[in-house]
């Protein structure tokens, strides 16, 4: 009997560097390396489940939970967070950035070559091929950017390619969306001037804007200025899951028009109609999610946005180590090898060559 190949995933979304970074100690690198029962993503998860690579979120909490406070850290369910969360303070939030930016330079130097920054998608595919891991670091919330732009000149030195200008909370730049289900989007104003300077700022820089955290009124300022394409890189339909975090047709519309992309995100509380955090929920969400948005979006346009470290997975799929599962899933509705291939890694390798080397 032959085993199905494994089909290395490009994923748009974790937490890990937030969870290392509560663990504390300089021991931090290595737990990532030599991994461990904690936590959705390691390295050794992450070859188990042919995890090639994705973007590695910078996310400062509005408030220190405990160093050892592991995996749903960002308490985003709406459970958990029913009230939108606090602002965090400049320099506050710019010396936690520093440590998690720390943090991944550290297990990139500490892997001999087994984990690269990379700035270019030819960064990712040479990573590819000589079998490492191609880390992409990601802010999500703009906080620790000054309105003068200088702290993103040195976070871009340092690797940042991505970035979503809010998470779901207000800021200087604009208002993210709470989390609510069932609930609209469009919950409150959208960018602020401030905000809008940033995404040309990011658009001169090559630096991909993130949708995912922004109200409806936000997208589509974004989409007003921006000359990139359209991203979210860890959200679902709205039509499947009435949550205030998930895109609706209209916007998913928009995302097409752009040649945009979507990651699928596997939070239970956006794939299930009643929000719910919940790891007895069928991965079989996870692709019914896929699917509706190739109807809307195109087959260029989706692919994977895990949420791992941040959220509760289906236990279907329980970590990066389980992310094959999936990838049986979508075998078992009828994908054919190529649209696997794209869904796993092709489209938004296509997506971050088009922003980074658009100017």
């Amino acid at each position: 009997m032959t085993l199905p190949r494994v089909v290395p995933i490009f994923d748009g979304h974790n937490d890990v560097l937030l969870r290392l970074y509560r663990r504390g100690g300089t021991d931090a690198p290595r737990a990532f390396l030599e991994g461990g029962a904690d936590g959705h993503l390691d390295l050794p998860k992450a070859l188990q489940g042919g995890f090639a690579g994705g973007l590695f979120a910078v996310f400062v909490p509005s408030s220190e939970a405990p160093k050892n406070q592991g995996s749903d850290a960002k308490s985003k369910s709406p459970d958990e967070e029913p009230r939108p969360a606090p602002a965090v303070e400049l320099l506050t939030v710019q010396k936690t950035a520093m440590g998690m930016v720390s943090l991944l330079l550290r297990i990139a130097r500490e892997s001999r070559g087994r984990v690269r920054v990379c700035r270019s998608v030819s960064d990712i595919q040479q990573a590819f091929e000589q079998g490492a891991l191609a880390a992409v670091l990601h802010m999500e919330g703009a906080e620790a950017i000054d309105t003068n732009f200088e702290f993103l000149d040195v976070l871009h030195a340092a690797g940042l390619r991505s970035l979503g200008p809010v998470w779901s909370r207000p800021n200087a730049f604009g208002h993210g969306v709470p989390f609510r289900c069932p609930s609209s989007p469009d919950t409150g104003p959208g960018l602020t001037d401030l905000g809008k300077e940033l995404i040309r700022v990011c658009n001169r820089m090559g630096i991909l804007i993130d949708l995912s955290h922004l109200n409806e009124k936000g997208f589509f300022d974004v989409a007003a200025i921006s000359n990139a394409p359209l991203v979210a890189t860890h959200s679902n339909a709205h039509a499947l899951s009435p949550h205030s975090r998930n895109l609706t047709d209209v916007q998913l519309a928009s995302i097409r028009e752009t040649d945009g992309f979507v990651g699928v995100n596997y939070s239970t509380s956006f794939l299930r109609p009643d929000g719910r955090r919940d790891a007895d929920t069928p991965v079989e969400l996870v692709i019914d999610h896929i699917e509706h948005i190739l109807r809307q979006a195109g087959e260029n346009g989706v692919g994977l946005g895990s949420d791992f470290d941040g959220a509760k997975i289906p236990s279907g799929i329980g970590d990066a180590a389980g992310l094959q599962n999936l990838v049986q899933g979508m075998r078992a509705r009828g994908y054919s090898d190529q649209l696997i291939e794209k869904l796993c890694y092709r489209n938004w390798l296509r997506v971050l060559d088009q922003t980074w080397g658009h100017t």
